[in-house]
């Protein structure tokens, strides 16, 4: 073996994955192959949108979400013991449109985490055929619900999510952002990859956007079956394809967004949240695979770092020429892979070059999500997730 071969053949763990990545996502779905024209007959609809202290999204969300060309509708905004002001600014919204409800959330049972409580108070409320549970800090293109159940219909979905564009209006969120859901690229790849899924640990579907067929979502026990996990949605996606329902996910880049951090503070504190008790229920292996998800999560950064850290000390004279040769391969894909994704997401190509930043930032997060394991704090309120 050449002199050359060697340092190529090792680059073969760092190159492959993002590349198989892009690849995969050639397989993916897009609303926009549905038909913006609402169904006839139009099977109604509740909209359903757990709201804590969303003073600064709730307006947009509600607006838009009643701007909806879908006329079969009913909006349901539970108020989950908000201090900011939230229920107020949805209840002037309600005086003006009798579309709008809003609903108190009764007090926080034992066991339940917050979000799950307020989806299944406000699935107690709706009259729909179908629930959408839709966060609070999304907005909502009026051709969407239609489209969405177009699609749904069209596919057999007892569960339908979408992949929708994700807002990024700072510099940490611009250099964080892209990391998590790259990972989540790579762990799914497309969108017909989880169509097509064969076992429950390969689906997923998007907390942002469920939209559930009401008779499905009661039979499996709705909410109060996922209620004390961190990624609810990852967990009801699993319990309706444990119970034999189909679950379709699709791209929705045009028709739906969310701004879901707006500081590196709600970034870091955020993905703790997620990424350790959520992620664990995501790793491949059964029981083995839970156990070495904390060192997998950690190893995942740090392995990503090796490269662009090997190609300044090779250029420094540090270390060999065949380290300059592995280096400089791996960060040129690398480089690749996030320009690529810099341009799907609509942000400046330029960022891809802060990838060893971001991925300093994921492993600071990984770390402190790790030290926490189990222990989930957000909004005011502690939880042990299962």
């Amino acid at each position: 073996m050449t002199s050359l071969a060697v340092p190529l053949l090792w680059s073969l763990p760092w190159v492959v994955p993002p590349i198989a990545a892009a690849m995969r996502s050639r397989r993916s779905r897009a609303l926009d192959e549905f038909s913006a024209v609402v169904p006839d007959p139009a099977p109604p609809v509740s909209v359903i949108i757990p709201a804590r202290n969303e003073r600064r999204n709730i307006e947009r969300c509600v607006r838009s979400v009643l701007a909806s060309r879908y006329p079969a509708l009913e909006v349901i905004v539970v108020d989950d013991h908000s201090t900011d002001g939230t229920g107020e600014i949805a209840g002037d919204i309600a005086r003006g449109d009798a579309r709008l409800r809003v609903v108190p959330a009764p007090d926080l049972p034992a066991g339940w985490f917050g979000k799950q409580w307020a989806c299944a108070t406000g699935a107690a409320e709706a009259r729909g055929e179908l629930l959408l549970f839709t966060d609070a800090d999304t907005r909502h293109g009026d051709d969407l619900l239609p489209r969405a159940v177009n699609a749904m219909r069209a596919r057999g979905a007892d569960l339908f999510t979408i992949a929708g564009h994700q807002e990024t209006h700072s510099f940490w969120e611009r250099v964080i952002q892209p990391q998590l859901f790259a990972l989540l690229s790579i762990r799914y790849g497309g969108t017909e990859h989880v169509n097509d899924a064969k076992r429950p640990a390969d689906v997923i579907a998007n907390g942002q956007y469920i939209l559930v067929r009401r008779d499905a979502y009661d039979a499996i026990g709705g909410h109060a079956l996922v209620r004390d996990q961190v990624a609810e949605d990852l967990a009801l996606a699993q319990e309706f394809f444990r119970a034999g329902r189909r679950v379709v996910l699709m791209l929705a880049m045009r028709q739906f967004s969310t701004h879901m951090y707006a500081s590196l503070g709600e970034i870091v504190r955020g993905w703790r949240k997620n990424i350790y008790a959520g992620g664990r229920n995501a790793m491949l292996g059964g029981a083995a695979g839970r156990l070495a998800y904390p060192f997998v999560l950690i190893a995942l950064p740090l392995t990503g770092l090796l490269p662009p850290l090997a190609l300044v000390l090779s250029a420094a004279g540090v270390l060999s020429d065949a380290w300059m040769l592995w280096s400089a391969v791996v960060v040129a894909v690398a480089l690749l892979f996030w320009i690529a994704v810099y341009r799907f997401i609509g942000e400046p190509v330029w960022y891809a070059l802060l990838y060893p930043l971001g991925l300093a930032m994921l492993g600071y997060i990984a770390v402190g999500a790790v030290v926490k394991g189990r222990k989930v704090e957000w909004k005011e309120r502690k939880y042990l997730s299962s």
